[in-house]
């Protein structure tokens, strides 16, 4: 997926070639390291986590094999190593994200992804599809969305993050470019004149967040944190997409090691391997490889690898995996707008009229589909996408239960929470129909049901179909293809994310510096639970 960071230096260069300007370094007062790092711990082990964004584990076996991920090997042969936590889904980074950092599932946390409607607003939502949609939906509007109402609005207040829980036991955190930061503390974020002159937005926006906040050029606390600027001259300009990328992570995270200025936990946002994985594909070794070298430098600041897991708790952990995209000359994007030729679909920038029958939210591999004012059943909006054989499933929510649609066999299964069946997670459901559409296991005599292709299957579409206000579809595309809206970025030949399958689903985590076992049957809601016992144990 094109994440926020890429986006937002898109809308960034767009605007700057647009107007001519000029970048000028913003400079940052009034964060202070000094009070970063825990006064009261300073003989606990910190924990440090590194999001690398699509980081799979076929990739890490396949390096270690060849002998080319020589830190990746030592983490693993001194620590923990699991191949297939399960992610949240959609299977797009900032839902992803605020399930790590809320320990819950969309329906709880509130952000359905990267793209969605809000009945509310009446207006589609839009962190960063692409440059494109972007542009056409608005970067007044996009800016607002991604910089403003995404951690200030849209993340649910009912759901505390990882940063305000550790605030609340007098626990420094920090976040590097993470996407969801909302912590206790007040920090502001100051855009160059060239970005917030021609848009709606004050060059100032203040935001709540942990202790240390880095996001790029936004907020760049260590530009004053000492005398030296040799020591901490992040790279946050144009050339380096605005400090939105492992470079900044990785100095970042070297400079506070260096500092011993660590606070108790820190969250740092490897985005690059994705951008690389959308062209070429998974599973993504040569991106793996550098991602390899940038850990060894996190690793070594420390003194040694020793040193290194000796007071530091690591880490490591993928947002989703990907899938294999076709070529483009065999049909690999399902343009959506073609399967509903009949109705006046939205397009992007338009507002909504009561003349809109669909409005279309578009996550690569899955998409949100909202009938808009018409009185048609939603089986019938259903078999219109069903009737593509490249369309997975389609589901949607109705009279308790929830109703999911085969790919071109219309075979149906439906489901609600409740019941005698029983998953590995200790979830119980009641199944009807055909339980092969989402390759469930069903065993009547001990009433235990198990997973195959489709991880956490049920809880995880639930969520998603309770993820906002009101009643909508929930469309998947088969591997191998991914869906589109008119100004949609595909990936012909690369890869893609966002739905629900394995092969997007399931993630690698390592952990080193502890013994202590994460929960079994994984999935990345569990984590926040589980660092905060490492802190607080």
């Amino acid at each position: 997926m094109i994440k926020i960071g890429y986006t937002l230096l898109l809308i960034i260069l767009i605007t700057c070639l647009a107007t001519g300007c000029q970048y000028q370094s913003s400079q940052f007062e009034d964060q202070d390291l000094l009070h970063v790092k825990s006064a009261n711990r300073d003989h606990s082990k910190k924990v440090m986590f590194l999001l690398v964004d699509s980081l799979m584990a076929e990739a890490i076996d396949q390096g270690i094999r060849q002998g080319e991920l020589p830190s990746f090997k030592y983490l693993i042969d001194h620590g923990q190593y699991y191949r297939d936590m399960v992610t949240s889904f959609p299977t797009m980074s900032v839902s992803i994200d605020s399930s790590l950092l809320t320990g819950s599932y969309p329906d709880e946390h509130q952000i359905p992804g990267l793209v969605w409607y809000s009945a509310q607003e009446k207006k589609l939502i839009n962190y960063g599809s692409g440059p494109m949609e972007i542009w056409k939906h608005g970067i007044n509007r996009t800016l607002s969305d991604a910089i403003v109402n995404l951690n200030g609005n849209h993340l649910s207040p009912k759901r505390s993050t990882i940063y305000e829980d550790l605030a609340r036991k007098n626990l420094k955190s920090g976040s590097i470019n993470g996407l969801i930061y909302r912590g206790l503390s007040d920090h502001t974020l100051q855009l160059p004149a060239w970005v917030y002159g021609p848009s709606s937005l004050p060059q100032k926006i203040h935001v709540k967040g942990p202790d240390l906040l880095a996001l790029g050029s936004m907020a760049n606390p260590l530009e004053n944190a000492s005398e030296d600027a040799s020591t901490h001259n992040l790279p946050d300009g144009l050339p380096d997409r605005m400090g939105l990328t492992n470079k900044y992570s990785v100095e970042a995270v070297k400079y506070l090691v260096k500092q011993n200025k660590l606070p108790d936990f820190l969250f740092a946002y490897l985005p690059d391997l994705d951008q690389k994985m959308h062209k070429s594909g998974p599973p993504g070794l040569e991106g793996v490889k550098e991602v390899d070298r940038q850990l060894e430098e996190m690793l070594q600041a420390f003194g040694s690898r020793e040193t290194a897991v000796d007071k530091t708790v690591f880490i490591i952990a993928g947002d989703s995996g990907m899938t294999r995209l076709l070529p483009e000359d065999q049909n690999a994007v399902i343009d959506l707008p073609d399967l509903f030729t009949d109705y006046r679909v939205l397009r992007a920038g338009e507002e909504v009229t009561e003349e809109t029958d669909i409005i279309l939210a578009v996550n690569e591999t899955m998409a949100y589909v909202y009938p808009n004012n018409t009185a048609k059943p939603y089986e019938e909006w259903a078999r219109l996408m069903t009737a593509d054989p490249r369309i997975d499933f389609v589901s949607w929510k109705e009279g308790g239960w929830i109703h999911v649609l085969q790919g071109e066999t219309n075979k149906r299964l439906m489901y609600r929470v409740g019941g005698g069946l029983v998953d590995p997670y200790q979830q119980n459901w009641t199944i009807e129909e055909a339980p092969e559409v989402l390759d469930l296991n069903i065993d009547q005599g001990s009433g235990s049901l198990k997973y195959g292709d489709y991880p956490d299957v049920l809880r995880r579409l639930s969520s998603a179909l309770h993820s906002h206000q009101g009643d909508f579809l929930v469309v998947t595309a088969k591997p191998g293809y991914e869906l589109a809206d008119r100004s949609s970025p595909t990936h012909h030949g690369g890869g893609g994310h966002g739905s629900i399958r394995k092969d997007e689903s399931l993630v690698p985590l390592i952990i080193c510096g502890t013994d202590q076992q994460p929960p079994k049957d994984l999935r990345i809601i569990d984590l926040k639970l589980y660092l905060q016992k490492l802190l607080t144990d």
